[in-house]
């Protein structure tokens, strides 16, 4: 197939643009920065196109026309993001994505469209005076695609603009599937990990995701800050996991994607962020651990203080995958305690090599 990639070069579509060429597709790969697919850059079957979508220069509709598929990945994903330029991720995140969609509409091409589980928001479990019998319940976490409700925080709390601009889009892509018989698939992925997902170091102005920011503070002996102290949990994805079910919804078998939307997670793997931490200390003093440099300690600083004013968060998160099971035959299988390891892996890898180069 010639597919047209847009964001590939990121974390997840790096990775999806390996196994993609791997599989002997024909991909014109489309991001700001090249970085993460330095690997695949010669390949007879990649053209490397570096844009910003957002230019209304570049022939996004003569791209989308001459693919037989297009996967898009473009999103800012980082909460910190939410709070600083909450306008502009609405305009990337649903106003840019809208545009592709609307090309794929207009030329008859499949997409295959990321979202986020962060549609789903927060659990019923969480609000206040809930009455629910049992809040630890998995049952008040769990989220299937096409029967949860979703439970956002007050216009106050901007961060979850993320979440509303996704979820339009979603809600538009459903109507062109009903109105116009448009094909798309859309993933709801949940905390993919792996290598690449960041640069490391951090830079000073980066508010970085979490694996990312306790990473960086393992290697350099910086606290692992909590935020709120780290209650929330999260269902974390080795990203092998993750190419591996996103490939088959690429090969749509049967057509038994067409029209769906498809949960993408381990729900085997869920961890409190303050587990997540002690977690990695743990690998990393075993390990990785540099005798010179000291474990960091695990301290909690409050969200505003973190993030910004009008920070707010899912409290738990499980997918429910039965959809990417039966239509997919797709389970994950890696672990969390070797999907940490592998990724902590790498981090120190690169950092070994990085001064391994200066010292030569």
């Amino acid at each position: 197939m010639k597919i047209l990639a847009l964001g590939a070069a990121g974390f997840i579509g790096s990775h999806l643009t390996h196994r993609l060429l791997k599989e002997g597709h024909i991909v014109t790969a489309v991001d700001l920065q090249s970085e993460k697919v330095a690997e695949d850059l010669d390949h007879a079957h990649l053209t490397f196109l570096r844009q910003d979508i957002r230019s209304p220069a570049w022939d996004l509709d003569g791209m989308v026309r001459d693919a037989d598929l297009v996967i898009d990945l473009i999103a800012y994903a980082n909460p910190g993001l939410y709070l600083r330029i909450p306008l502009e991720v609405f305009r990337l995140n649903f106003l840019e994505n809208l545009k592709i969609a609307e090309a794929c509409v207009r030329h008859g091409k499949r997409l295959i469209q990321f979202s986020t589980c962060e549609v789903y928001g927060r659990t019923a479990a969480s609000l206040k005076n809930a009455a629910v019998a049992d809040p630890e319940d998995p049952i008040h976490a769990t989220f299937s695609e096409d029967t949860s409700e979703y439970i956002l925080g007050p216009v106050a709390k901007h961060r979850w603009i993320y979440s509303c601009a996704k979820q339009l889009l979603e809600r538009v892509l459903h109507a062109y599937g009903l109105e116009q018989g448009f094909n798309y698939t859309i993933i709801r992925p949940f905390n993919f990990i792996g290598p690449k997902i960041d640069f490391l170091p951090q830079k000073d102005d980066d508010i970085p995701r979490v694996f990312s920011f306790f990473m960086d503070a393992l290697l350099n002996g910086t606290p692992m800050k909590l935020v709120n102290g780290g209650v929330n949990r999260r269902c974390y994805t080795y990203i092998d996991d993750a190419i591996e079910c996103t490939y088959r919804i690429v090969e749509n078998h049967g057509g038994v994607c067409d029209r769906q939307i498809v949960n993408i997670g381990s729900p085997y793997n869920e961890v409190s962020i303050r587990q997540m931490a002690e977690t990695m200390r743990e690998i990393y003093a075993a390990r990785f651990r540099d005798p010179a440099v000291p474990l960091p300690e695990i301290i909690s600083v409050p969200g505003e203080e973190f993030y910004g004013e009008g920070y707010d968060d899912s409290d738990r998160r499980i997918p429910d995958i039965t959809k990417a099971r039966t239509l997919l035959g797709w389970e994950p299988v890696w672990g969390i305690h070797d999907t940490l390891e592998t990724t902590m892996r790498y981090y120190v890898s690169e950092r070994r090599n990085a001064a391994t180069t200066c010292n030569g």
